[in-house]
This record gives C-alpha cells, structure tokens and sequence, in this order.
C-alpha cells in the first residue's frame, strides 16, 4: 500500500464492522459535551485575560461566535445521546465529526494565533500554553475516533510549530519543539490505542456472538427435547411436563382436565406395504387433522410411532369427551391420499377426566386404559373411562399380583379337546389347553391370564409347565395319536425359550408326538427368527400348524415361507358357513389351497350339525369343537376313547 493511500486511509476509512461504528458513536457521546466544555472554558478564560489589550473583535465577538457554535454542538450531542441510532447514521455522524473537528482546529487555531501579538510576554505564554493544553485535551476526547484525532492534532500542530519556530524566540522555538513532540508521541499512543479498542469491540463482539450462538444452541436442543421432528407437534417430555402443570393448575382452580390417548390402528403395516416415507407424510396428515380439529385450550403432542395424546381444559364432561373422540376418530377414517394412492385408517381414542388428588402418571394410566378397552370392543371409535373400567383396573392389576405370586406347577392345568377326522371316523388327536385355578381367584378365563403372562413376561414359563404336562399325556395316548401345544409369539421369538422347550421335549420318550401350534401374530414380529425356532422344533421330529388362519394381514405369505404341516381355520368362518355364501367361498377356497400345498386343515369351532355338514360339503376333513367333545381332563380321556371305539363297533355291526 502506498504512504499516500495509507495517509488517505488514516482519515477517511470508515469503521471496519458495524459494533466498531456503534461503539465509537457510544464513546463520542459520552465524551464530545467534555469536550466542548473544557474547549469553551479555556477560550473564554483566554479572551478575557486579553479584553484590555486585544481588539474587541479578538476578545468579544469571535469568542462568542466560536462559544456559540461549541453550546449549539454540545445540546444536539446530548440531546442524542440516547438515541438509538443505526450502523449508517452512526457512520454519518462520525464522519461529520471529522470535518466539524477539522473546521473548529482551525478557527481555534486561527484565533489564538491572531492573539497572540497583543499583549506582554505573559500573555503570549499564555497563548502557547491555552494552545498546547486545549489541543491535546482535545485529541484525548476524541481518541476513539482516529481520524477526528488526527485532524486536530496536525491541523493545529503545524501551523503552532511553523508561527512559534519563525518567531525568532528561543523559548517559543523551544516550545513549538516540545509541543510538536508532545503530539507526535500522543498521536502514536492515540493510534495504538484506537488498534486496542478496535481489537476490545472486536473481542467482546465475538464474545457476544459466541454468547447468542450458544443460546440459539440452547434454545435449539431446547426445541428438539420438545418438539417432534417429524410432526412439529409437542413430544412426550413435553406432554408429560404440560399434563403436570396442567394438574397443578386443576388443584388450584379446582376445574377437573381430561387427558386423552388416541393411536392409529394398524399403522404397522402402512410402513410394510407402502414404506417408512409414506406412513411418515401419512402421520403429518395426521397431525395437521388433529390440530385442525382441538380445541384452543386443548394441547397436542405425539408420544411415539402412532401414538399421539391430548391435554383438554374447559368442558370435560362425559358428553364433551364423547363428542371430541368421535370427531378425531370420523377425521382419521377419511382417506389419506398420498403419492402410493389412497390409503384408509381407523384410530382408537380413549379419554379419561381427572380427579382430586389425581398425578400426571394415574391420570394418563386411565387414559391409556380406555384406549386398550376402544382397541378391544370398538375399535375405531372413542372410550370414555367410567366407574366400570376403575373396578376392571382393579381386578386386573390384583389378577397380575396373583400371577406373579402364584404356585404356577401347582394352579396351571390343562384341558384336552378332541380333533376329529369325518373321513375315518376317529379322533386323531387333541388340542392342549391351558386353566388356571387360582386359590383365590377361582377359574381365571384363559382369555384373561394368557395376555396377562405374555404382558409381563410370564408366559414362557406357563408354556413350559403346559409342556410339561402335556408330554406326560402324550405318552398314555395311543400310539397314532397326536398332542398340539400352543407356543406365544414370546415363545417364537426367544431363542432362549426354544432352547428351553427343545430341552423339555428331548428329555421325554421317541418319537415326538406333538404339534406345536403357532399364530401369525408371533410370525410377524420376526419371521426369520420365527423360522430357527421353527427349523429347531422340526428336528425333534414334531410338526407345526398355523393357528387362527384367516384373521392376519398376511396369511398367505406365512403359508408360503413357513415349514407348516397343518392349519387350522378360524371359528369366525365356520360360525357363519351355513348362512354367507362369502364364507364358504372363503373356506372352500382355504380347503383346495391346503389340498394343493400337501397340508391337512383343521376346522375349529364346529358346534351344530349344520355346520359339519356345510364343512364335509366343502371338502372339510379334521374337525374340533363343541359337537365333538368339550375340553376334559386327561382322566378322561381313556373313557372317551372307549366311547368311540365302543361307538365305532356298534356301527361296524349294524352295517354288516
């Protein structure tokens, strides 16, 4: 850079960042009424030292002038100096201060120096003195700003050091000398000074920056810790903390919320069919029917994969709960129209109203539990918790404390129902079923205590205890007879319990002589571990049937990649094939696809005439059910083999 452009820079470059202009504006308007009022003082001690000896115009006027311009500059800065300025007005008036500190160096200067001649040589010491003094008072006040700085400091420093040197003086050549000196020194501490303060805005800015983005930080993690990323909607920390000081805030008012759970039923399989990107476009729909639909005093959140939640303030009577539910569950059965094509849905909902004394976590157990009892009895449709599903609660979670503490080998027992082939006239086997006689709850439905043991992790063992009742069975029963046990889907999936179960059966006399019965809903959660543990049961030479045929999303699919021997058809089929053509087209179709796969079926539920003959009609062979034989005791079942062999003899007789 050349000495001239560098020169130029020194006065007319502008603040390099815009907080450098703010803080030198800052600066300037704390100091610059100092200025003008040490600038003023001096001026007019000076003039009236000279009133005697000077002209008028020199003591008078001209002071008054310069006095006046100085007062009127004084109130416009402090009449400002509050003022909220931007980056390029404060870079104006910077700027402006630069030329009106270049116009005042020089009228100053120009004034004292006309002084000087008047008077004796005190006076003219004087002169020098106000000069030097007042010139570098003024270049401290102005030490922010460099170029205002610069300006006076030469423009007076040149003319001071040219008259006082041509003086022919020696002590006014000795004084222009140390004044010109004095400035230079003070320019080059001004000018590194100006470097340090420019470098402190600097650091202090980057402090500042670094300070808001570690807020814009915070406030970001913040964000994310509560709002889902996909939905934008409130997450479950979220939810949690807004259903808490809702609560508190229900206490004080004492006006009861409702707390409601409202899941998609079968989202699973949108993901399966259609893929993750279209079931997430579908849970933004979602969210945006639900937001459309809340009320202003309701809050929305989303508590996981399909599973969003609602805090309700304002009415949350039994009706307005109602009301609300089927309006989110009519909103959600409206097709989802997305790039794959149309998709259809339907969304359980269950709601549940606070109580005295009621926490975040009882409150929203209710909620969840009239959720569960909407999947189970009105699937699609909205529940309202009541009395009768506190009193459920309440026999449930005793139901699972006696689980847990039970005698299981001693209170699990088993049941056996007959299979029976229509074709060769004889029972070729029977199912294993699982009881539970509890001490003091009495015959617990297996409908009940089955879920119950999957939930809480009890089932493997129930499993095995029924296994191990049922091989002792297994070996009273005639030699071609064979025995089904039902394997959970925690069974199939737990290499563990298949290691457990193959333990049990090899323990136990050759050949193997049972089927293990398995439901699709334990193939789904896994099919290639379904397949080892399926490979593992083969080995011990037992066979393996489907059960509950029918009522899956992908029956055919598990017919064609599982190593099955048997499937057993769906009582919700047979109930109706003496009525519905649609039901015996459905099974006629299930009898020859088992004919051509090689496999046998088994009809479950037969309990009229009726029915038998619509199944044998469509092909039926093996049959289980009520008109067969009802579950026994394994003491039984020597009787009832009696039975029939007498039974088949006496019809073998009147034949012949």
């Amino acid at each position: 850079m050349s000495v001239r452009r560098y020169i130029r820079d020194l006065f007319t470059r502008q603040p390099d960042g815009p907080e450098l202009a703010m803080a030198q504006w800052r600066a300037l308007s704390r100091q610059i009424p100092l200025l003008y009022a040490m600038l003023v003082a001096n001026t007019l001690i000076v003039a009236w030292t000279h009133v005697h000896v000077a002209p008028a115009e020199l003591t008078i006027y001209i002071p008054a002038v310069l006095t006046f311009l100085c007062v009127v500059r004084t109130i416009g800065w402090w009449r400002s100096r509050n003022a909220q300025l931007s980056v390029g007005q404060a870079r104006s008036r910077l700027l402006a201060m630069v030329w009106m500190a270049a116009g005042l160096a020089v009228g100053f200067t120009a004034w004292s120096l006309s002084l000087f001649p008047f008077g004796d040589a005190y006076m003219r010491s004087q002169i020098a003195f106000y000069m030097g003094i007042t010139t570098i008072g003024c270049m401290f006040c102005l030490m922010h700003v460099r170029a205002a700085a610069l300006v006076v400091g030469i423009l007076v420093l040149f003319p001071f050091t040219l008259f006082f040197i041509t003086s022919g003086q020696p002590t006014f050549i000795a004084i222009a000398i140390n004044m010109a000196l004095v400035i230079t020194a003070l320019l080059i501490i001004l000018l590194g000074n100006n470097k340090d303060f420019a470098e402190l805005v600097e650091s202090r800015n980057a402090m500042v920056q670094r300070q808001l983005e570690t807020q814009r930080l915070l406030d970001e993690n913040h964000r994310l810790a509560n709002i889902d990323s996909l939905t934008g909607l409130p997450n479950r920390r979220n939810f949690d903390q807004r259903l808490a000081a809702a609560l508190a805030e229900a206490e004080i008012t004492h006006c009861p919320i409702a707390v409601a759970r409202f899941d998609l039923d079968d989202f699973k399989s949108v993901n399966q069919i259609f893929g993750h990107s279209t079931g997430d476009r579908v849970l933004i729909e979602v969210a945006r029917r639900i937001n459309a639909l809340r009320r202003p005093d309701t809050f929305v959140a989303r508590l996981d994969s399909n599973s969003f939640a609602l805090v309700m303030q304002g009415p949350v009577d039994e009706t307005s709960m109602a009301d609300c539910g089927e309006k989110l569950c009519a909103a959600m059965r409206k097709p989802f129209d997305m790039p794959a094509g149309p998709i259809r849905l339907s969304a359980s909902a269950g709601f549940a109203a606070s109580c005295p004394g009621d926490t975040a976590h009882s409150l929203f157990d209710r909620a969840d539990y009239a959720n569960s009892a909407a999947k189970r009895n009105a699937r699609g449709d909205a529940v309202v918790f009541l009395d009768q599903h506190a009193s459920e609660i309440t026999k449930v979670r005793r139901m699972e404390h006696l689980l847990h503490t039970a005698k299981l080998d001693d209170e699990i027992y088993i049941l056996l129902q007959p299979q029976f082939d229509v074709a060769l006239g004889v029972t070729t086997g029977f199912e294993a079923l699982a009881r539970w006689r509890s001490p003091v709850l009495g015959e617990v439905s297996p409908a009940e205590f089955i879920p119950m043991a999957e939930r809480t992790g009890q089932i493997c063992r129930i499993t095995q205890i029924v296994l191990g009742k049922a091989l002792a069975v297994s070996e009273l029963l005639p030699a071609k007879m064979r025995l089904s046990v039902n394997l959970s889907a925690n069974d199939i999936g737990s290499a563990t319990a298949i290691e457990q179960i193959v333990a049990r059966v090899s323990a136990h006399s050759k050949p193997c002589r049972l089927d293990f019965e398995i439901t699709e809903t334990a193939v789904m959660r896994d099919l290639d571990q379904a397949n080892r543990s399926l490979l593992a049961l083969l080995n011990l030479g037992a066979r393996i049937a489907l059960d509950d045929f029918g009522t899956g999303h992908s029956s055919l699919t598990h017919v064609q990649k599982l190593p099955l021997h048997r499937i057993k058809i769906d009582r919700s089929f047979v109930m109706e094939v003496t009525s519905d053509p649609a039901s015996r087209a459905i099974v006629k179709t299930m009898v020859d696809l088992c004919r051509n796969l090689g496999i046998s079926c088994v009809f479950e539920g037969i309990e009229t005439e009726q029915q038998l003959e619509a199944l044998v009609s469509l092909g039926g062979q093996v049959m289980q059910g009520y008109l067969f034989g009802r579950p026994m005791p394994p003491e039984e079942i020597e009787a009832y083999l009696a039975r029939e062999t007498k039974l088949r003899q006496l019809e073998a007789r009147a034949v012949g």
